[in-house]
């Protein structure tokens, strides 16, 4: 019996792409905070799926909010 094909290196879709959104705003403190971790780190790309170009402004926004106390940099 033949198993069925898994396709492993399926690319997840930039859903900032998906949205047309050019600029990622440090102050939509629910928008960044589902790309972190439990401990509060930035997830990497290949995890949230988003592009180079929308990973480099989500990083920027991540490290603006925790400056602006906006998000903790560390959660307990």
């Amino acid at each position: 019996m033949a198993r069925p094909q898994i396709e492993k290196n399926k690319r997840k879709s930039c859903n900032f792409c998906a949205d047309k959104v050019e600029v990622i705003d440090y102050k939509d403190a629910q928008k960044i905070r589902r790309y972190l971790t439990e401990a509060g780190k930035i997830l990497p790309r290949r995890i949230t799926g988003t592009c180079a170009e929308h990973q480099r402004m989500l990083a920027r926004a991540v490290k603006k909010a925790r400056e602006a106390a906006l998000i903790n940099y560390v959660y307990d």
